[in-house]
């Protein structure tokens, strides 16, 4: 028995109520959650558990490490919303599933290696493609910005004068950066 007094699809409304509330979207996490407590319904079972929890987030079988991670985050976070209110549903473990890295080793690339990009670049047809190309490689190797801001630049953010590049909507929302732009010889 949890001393739950409303359902579990009941508190898992209210529980997603308060965290869109808090300014949270949980798009993913609200189907996903739903899901679960379908499961749950499904199986006869009023209470979350480690092992109940787990069996949900390895359906399909053969799923990767990293989606079930991601479904085990989800009901992690229900999970403690529950068991603050005073419930016997437990809390999965945070180690308990291992997700392979998300993130590839970044690499610096050395400036022939550069050469050879643009160079290769060179060949796309139609040419307006190669020449895009060779100058969205060239700006990224001298400025250092993301793929996503150097698409969203403009004519108005390059000051030939002063040799700066304003990239703006950068990572985290930060309005403005100034990026320098070394003198080609």
């Amino acid at each position: 028995m949890t001393g739950r007094q409303a359902s579990l699809r009941e508190v898992l409304a209210d529980y997603l109520a308060l965290r869109r509330a808090l300014g949270f979207k949980l798009h993913n996490a609200g189907r996903l959650l739903g899901q679960y407590v379908g499961f749950l319904e499904d199986h006869g079972m009023d209470a979350v558990t480690t092992d109940n929890a787990l069996s949900w987030a390895a359906l399909p079988a053969g799923v990767s490490a990293i989606w079930l991670a991601v479904r085990m985050s989800a009901v992690r976070g229900f999970a403690t919303y529950l068991h603050s209110m005073g419930t016997a549903d437990e809390v999965p473990p945070t180690g308990l599933v291992r997700s392979c890295p998300c993130r590839a080793t970044p690499y610096l690339y050395s400036g022939a290696e550069v050469e050879a990009l643009v160079q290769a670049a060179g060949g796309l047809r139609p040419r307006l493609r190669a020449a895009t190309y060779q100058t969205l490689i060239g700006l990224l190797a001298v400025t250092g910005a993301r793929a996503g801001e150097a698409i969203r630049l403009d004519d108005a953010d390059l000051d030939w004068a002063e040799g700066v590049v304003v990239v703006r909507r950068s990572k985290f929302n930060n309005y403005a950066e100034r990026v320098v732009m070394p003198t080609c010889a």
